[in-house]
């Protein structure tokens, strides 16, 4: 029997980077598939540039796999349009394979509620992007159903952590900082928000593809208890020896700037997670997984800072 095959779709965002890395040290056959080709994967990781929007694409990235992750996000702004076809091509690729397929989904897909996040939160999202995330959330369940393939669903807030650059942290927040400016964070500081570390991500998300009862579930990842916006860009500021400097944006300044940068307007749709505390229940995850321990805040916010200044075109 030859050994089984992880797939990382999307391999050249954040989460899909992170994952291989994680797969690589649980010594896990890996192929990283992106758009581009990409050079200097970690031991045990094979390379391959292929476009996943296709059908054709998806069955040969997909190929030969035991396992496929779906980390492909396309640009904020055009979920609508492209998020669908993907998935569909993405399914696809993994039924052709016979492997099993993990979503690393976020919570979109929820309705606005007070109190934390958890799989029991009643599925109406109440944003554009939300409804996006819950047809492709339902139609890869549905598959599951019907033993078309096994799919398991892992989600999470906001992230940041090394690679994490298509994040709020990590193309507003971490750059603003080691550039001394002024942070301008979506919303309120003084609530709590959920954030969720890149590495701490990709390990729950592994094990999501190595378990077997995780097959036609869906689970909220572990994350360290939630502290304010403020809290945190003060522990950058500090881990940077820079100047903690911060101001929370309004939503119609945010709508005012929408009107020539798209990724502003697109937080206008889920203002409500940024408006209230925004805050998460992982414990089902604990309960089905054991015991798991997340990366320390200090040591999670000092590794992101030190990555960031080591690629300083992700500041500029």
């Amino acid at each position: 029997m030859s050994t089984p095959l992880h797939v990382v779709l999307g391999a050249g965002g954040g989460i899909g980077s992170s994952v291989v890395q994680e797969l690589a040290r649980r010594g896990h056959r890996t192929r990283a598939v992106r758009r581009r080709p990409a050079f200097g994967q970690p031991a045990g990781v094979t390379a391959l540039a292929a476009d996943v929007s296709t059908a054709e694409g998806a069955r040969a990235a997909c190929a030969d796999a035991t396992v496929v992750y779906h980390c492909v996000q396309p640009p904020y702004h055009r979920w609508p349009q492209e998020f669908p076809p993907l998935t569909e091509a993405v399914i696809e690729g993994a039924t052709a394979a016979g492997a099993k397929l993990v979503l690393a989904d976020n919570l979109y897909l929820y309705e606005p509620v007070d109190g934390p996040v958890s799989e029991q939160t009643p599925r109406r999202p109440t944003s554009r992007k939300g409804a996006v995330r819950k047809a492709m959330a339902d139609r890869l369940l549905r598959a599951h159903s019907t033993g078309r393939l096994k799919v398991t669903i892992g989600q999470a807030s906001d992230y940041y952590g090394p690679g994490g650059t298509h994040s709020v942290i990590g193309t507003a927040v971490v750059p603003a900082v080691l550039r001394g400016r002024t942070v301008n964070w979506p919303g309120r500081l003084d609530v709590p928000h959920a954030l969720h570390y890149l590495p701490d991500i990709a390990a729950a998300l592994v094990t999501l593809g190595e378990r077997d009862d995780s097959d036609g579930r869906t689970f909220v990842l572990p994350a360290a208890p939630a502290v304010t916006p403020r809290h945190f860009i003060e522990q950058l500021a500090t881990a940077a020896g820079r100047p903690a400097r911060m101001r929370g944006v309004t939503k119609p300044l945010m709508r005012l700037a929408g009107l020539a940068d798209p990724a502003a307007r697109e937080m206008v749709d889920i203002w409500y997670q940024f408006s209230r505390p925004w805050t998460v229940d992982d414990s089902l995850y604990r309960r089905t997984f054991g015991p798991v321990e997340t990366t320390a805040p200090d040591d999670a916010v000092t590794a992101t800072v030190a990555w960031h200044r080591a690629h300083p075109a992700t500041t500029d």
